[in-house]
Formats: C-alpha cells, structure tokens, sequence
C-alpha cells in the first residue's frame, strides 16, 4: 500500500465513489470499481479491500431501503448462496495472480452478458415475461444463489446477476433496492471469515479504505440524487460499455 502513486490513490478513490453510487441507484456501476481495484492492487487483495468498501455501501442502503426487502425471496436464496462463497474461497486460495485478474474479468464479463440479455429480454412479449417468471420464481433461487455466492467471493460482481433475478422474480423497483440491499449485506458479512482466512484483507488494506469511505459517501450521495433525475436507459448503456471496457482490459 505504500507504493501506491498519487494517480493510483485518486483511481482508488473514483471507484469509492462508484460503489456508493452504485449502492443507492445503477448497481452495474461496481463493476468499474471492482476493475479499477483489480488494476491498481493486486488482484487477489484487491476483492478484500473491495469488500470492506462494499460492506459501507450495504449499510448506506439498508438505511435508505430497509423496509423494502421481500424476505420470502431472500429466505429462499439466501441458503444457496454458501455453497457458491464456498466454491469461490477454493477458487481464490488456488488461483494466482494473473488467473484471478483474468477470473474476474471473466466474471465482469459474464455479468456484462447477463445485462445485455435482459435488456433484450425487456422488449419481448408479456407471456414470455410471465413465464420466465414462474421458471424464476420456483426453480430459479438454487441455481441464481450459487452464481451469485461464485461471482462475489472472486470478484465482488454478483450486482447484476442479483438485479436480473430480482426483475423477473417481478419485484417493483423499491422491492429490489431493499431486497437487493439486505441481501447484499448479508452475504457481504458471511464473506468475511473467507476473506480474512486467505489474507485478502489485513490492517493496512482497512486502512486504506478508511481513508476512501467519504469518496463513497459522496457517491451515495450523488446516487441518490441522480437516480431521480437522469435517463435510466441511458446511462445503464453507457455503463454496460464501460463494463465490457473494463473486463477487457482486465484480460491484457
């Protein structure tokens, strides 16, 4: 952490302030924080440093949306999220360097794919909506939780996975930020003794984060605020761009 040059700690900080933006309106947004985390800190260090950043976010979230949460849906998934943190702790313990950058490129990747799916998914017709929500609604929680529990442990990208699910589960928008906000923090917590049991997170990455928490405060912030105002359409394009962008370059 000491080496790190002045460009590295205001790259660090623009992600900050791209995870409290994503926790209060475009989830997708992380995804560029979890690159530009994985591009200036080694990569396997760089999903705990990540996380702790991720766990202030939850809880900015939960305050915001806390009386929103579906708890029937999240006591359904939240089970088969253990053996996915399970699958990505052994994942991380024995990939290196390089394959866990490229890993989590190919998990920003596949988020990126998932987000492009279900914005075509978007204009088909009402019956096949409906029945991709049944299909969701019964069989769907066991396999979503497990990619998702994958998805976070290696590379703290499960967001857009979550969001898909959650839409087609038919939940309204205020339902999925809170769902989404209690199920975020919870899994978060339960990846804490992953985390520290393989030396992802020490007191210098916390450090570090401290001194990053109110760039994401003022991502939330700026969340909050943009969220009410700017084209959702838009901007969710732009950041699926930027995402295919990042996990790209995660691969070079």
């Amino acid at each position: 952490m000491d080496e790190l040059t002045l460009l590295s700690v205001v790259a660090l900080a623009g992600a900050a302030f791209l995870i409290g933006f994503a926790k209060t309106a475009i989830g997708g947004v992380a995804s560029l924080a979890v690159a530009v985390f994985a591009l200036v800190l080694p990569a396997r260090e760089s999903t705990g440093a990540v996380l702790a950043l991720l766990l202030v976010g939850d809880v900015v979230a939960v305050r915001l949306y806390r009386r929103h949460a579906d708890w029937a849906l999240l006591l359904r998934l939240l089970p088969s999220v253990v053996p996915g943190l399970a699958l990505g702790a052994w994942f991380v313990a024995v990939a290196d360097q390089t394959l866990m950058q490229r890993a989590i490129g190919g998990v920003l990747l596949v988020m990126a794919l998932i987000q492009i799916w279900s914005r075509h998914d978007a204009d088909r017709t009402t019956d096949t909506s409906g029945r991709i929500r049944e299909i969701g609604g019964r069989a769907a929680p066991f396999a979503v939780g497990i990619a998702a529990g994958f998805a976070t442990m290696t590379a703290n990208a499960a967001g857009p996975l979550m969001t898909i699910y959650l839409l087609i589960a038919g939940l309204p928008v205020l339902g999925l930020l809170g769902t989404a906000a209690w199920f975020f923090l919870l899994v978060n917590l339960a990846k804490l003794p992953f985390s520290a049991g393989l030396g992802l997170m020490d007191g210098a990455t916390l450090l570090l984060d401290l001194t990053l928490v109110p760039a994401l405060l003022a991502g939330a912030a700026a969340g909050v605020w943009v969220a009410r105002r700017i084209d959702r359409q838009m901007f969710e394009g732009a950041t699926l761009a930027l995402t295919v962008l990042a996990a790209a370059v995660l691969f070079v």
